[in-house]
């Protein structure tokens, strides 16, 4: 009788330390008939989860590291307070985004005024034209952005659809010569969304917003604000006489000689516009005035910049005509 318990209790023993050996080669086995088995059939897939694996997650753990990088480089730069204008609205901002233009990182590096609570003041600033500045230093852009037409491969500003015409009281570039001017590059039935201008309360009138912002950019030294200004200059329409000789007098006022790239580009619109502004009596009053009083001194160089640059044209196109006529003596 004890006999046979024992070697019933030795063969239950037996079977239970088999069983563990058979399960886990059962186990090593399936589980290589399954690897064998996915990596002849489904190739495609296991490739699939590989770039998936190794592509997608990737980026987007870089993209994480990059949001997080620029929140850590950001946040521990302390504030600056900015009082903008004759009405003191403030501005903050973080001291290394404003670092990036060298006006303010030699004022920030250096002994600044009211250095304990953080201040700068610019009282002869527009709010708005800092605004734009401000807006540019965190974002690369302000508005309207430039944007990229893929369809029609070209430049453009941001929500720059058309809307409903309004009357001008001035001329306006290319319109109907019944009215005496135009709109540059539209009609008068399309003019662009997009305010184009700004009210300057140091002077009173309403000029061209890029025109100021690149003033402003010079002033920071911003050069590649400057650029995009000038840029985003060169796709604006629908502009009257009056303001663009306004703007243009301001340019020569607010940049030096030395910089001639946005008073090329005014030469160059009065001049391909010439018809209208022989026509405008604006034009003629500007001439009188010369508007050093209101726009700052050097504005007055304006116009006589331009009898030179249209000299040189008016020469450039005789010389073009006698070269294609034969000379006789």
């Amino acid at each position: 009788m004890f006999k046979r318990s024992f070697r019933s209790r030795d063969a239950g023993a037996s079977q239970r330390e088999a069983t563990p050996a058979m399960d886990s080669q059962h186990r090593v086995d399936k589980s290589a008939r399954l690897m064998k088995k996915g990596s002849v059939r489904d190739p495609q897939k296991l490739s699939k989860l590989q770039r998936s694996l190794t592509g997608e997650d990737t980026s987007r753990m870089q993209s994480q590291q990059q949001a997080r990088l620029s929140e850590k480089s950001i946040a521990p730069s302390p504030i600056v307070t900015l009082t903008v204008g004759g009405e003191g609205r403030l501005f903050a901002a973080h001291e290394d985004v404003l670092c990036q233009a060298p006006f303010f990182e030699k004022i920030l590096r250096g002994n600044y005024l009211d250095a304990k609570n953080r201040r700068i003041a610019l009282p002869d600033e527009e709010p708005e034209v800092f605004s734009a500045v401000l807006e540019y230093l965190y974002k690369g852009d302000y508005y309207p952005r430039l944007l990229h037409n893929k369809h029609r491969n070209s430049w453009e500003l941001e929500d720059s659809l058309p809307r409903r015409a309004t009357p001008q009281n001035s001329p306006t570039i290319h319109d109907s010569p019944k009215i005496g001017g135009g709109r540059a590059g539209q009609t008068p039935q399309t003019p662009s969304a997009v305010e184009a201008t700004v009210y300057l309360s140091s002077i009173g009138q309403h000029l061209l917003r890029d025109t100021v912002i690149y003033c402003a950019a010079d002033r920071y030294e911003l050069e590649e604000l400057k650029r995009l200004a000038l840029r985003k200059q060169g796709l604006q329409s629908g502009i009257d006489v009056g303001t663009i000789l306004r703007s243009a007098q301001y340019c020569y006022a607010h940049t030096p000689d030395s910089d001639s790239r946005l008073r090329a580009h005014y030469l160059a619109l009065i001049i391909r516009c010439r018809k209208t502004f022989k026509r405008s009596g604006t034009m003629q009053a500007e001439m009188e005035k010369s508007g050093s009083d209101v726009y700052g001194e050097g504005s007055g160089k304006l116009f006589f910049d331009l009898f030179v640059a249209m000299c040189n044209h008016l020469d450039d196109v005789i010389e073009a005509s006698n070269a294609r006529t034969p000379k006789t003596i």
